[in-house]
């Protein structure tokens, strides 16, 4: 994606690997429960999540009940290239993600990942999401512990078992190597920016999905940073 732009692009056949370019939604997918569920300890646990455009997984997970902290950011690669225009390239190694910080007595990890699965990305995509094309685009789940490995792995196992999308899953679980904050014009975007073309055609239809899915975990208020 190339920096974000206020105005709604209208032009036919206008093609960027861009957050900027205006989208159709995907459709969602009726995910199952987990069958392997999380066991955590209280207290506050992180998760890590790359699904394309951080916009749109941010304000997913921003919507969740026990969610408390939601950071869109630059996973793996190294500091010196992560920033906005360098990753955008494509060749930095990083990822556009996450950073999750929720409540395992409000919402567990496996919870997180069936939400992420039915609205948040499309799991068949390798290195793009809809208009998005490149690896810092890639679907990947990464976990910050044995727990969460263990889960990560079982619900892809269950998913790849059902054959769901009828195309192969692609998605990966990659491990934890260092998660980088994006701009401060990346938080928070899409409360922010309400009326942002990609924002209304591509990332809205995820949160009214989620509402209308996972009615017992949704909450109205966008959790800002």
């Amino acid at each position: 994606m190339k920096r974000p732009i206020l105005a709604v692009l209208t032009a036919v056949g206008i093609m960027t690997a861009a957050c900027q370019q205006p989208a159709l939604a995907e459709g969602v997918m009726a995910t199952p429960a987990a069958a392997v569920q999380a066991n955590e300890a209280p207290g506050k646990k992180v998760a890590v999540f790359a699904g394309g455009c951080f916009w749109g997984i941010e304000a997913v997970f921003s919507h969740l009940k026990g969610v408390s902290s939601v950071v869109s950011g630059y996973h793996g690669g190294s500091k010196k290239d992560a920033d906005y225009d360098t990753v955008g390239n494509g060749r930095t190694g990083h990822a556009e993600a996450v950073r999750v910080t929720y409540d395992p007595s409000k919402i567990r990890y496996d919870q997180l990942l069936r939400v992420f699965f039915a609205v948040g990305a499309n799991p068949t995509q390798l290195n793009y999401q809809g208009p998005d094309h490149g690896s810092q685009y890639r679907n990947a789940l990464v976990p910050l512990d044995k727990e969460q490995a263990r889960v990560a792995a079982g619900y892809l196992a269950q998913l790849k078992r059902l054959d769901l999308w009828k195309q192969p899953i692609v998605t990966t679980v990659e491990p934890y190597k260092a998660f980088y904050p994006a701009e401060s014009y990346h938080q928070d975007f899409m409360a922010n920016n309400p009326d942002h073309g990609y924002i209304r055609r591509w990332d809205a239809p995820k949160v009214t999905a989620l509402k209308r899915m996972f009615p017992d975990l949704y909450k109205p208020i966008f959790t800002r940073n």
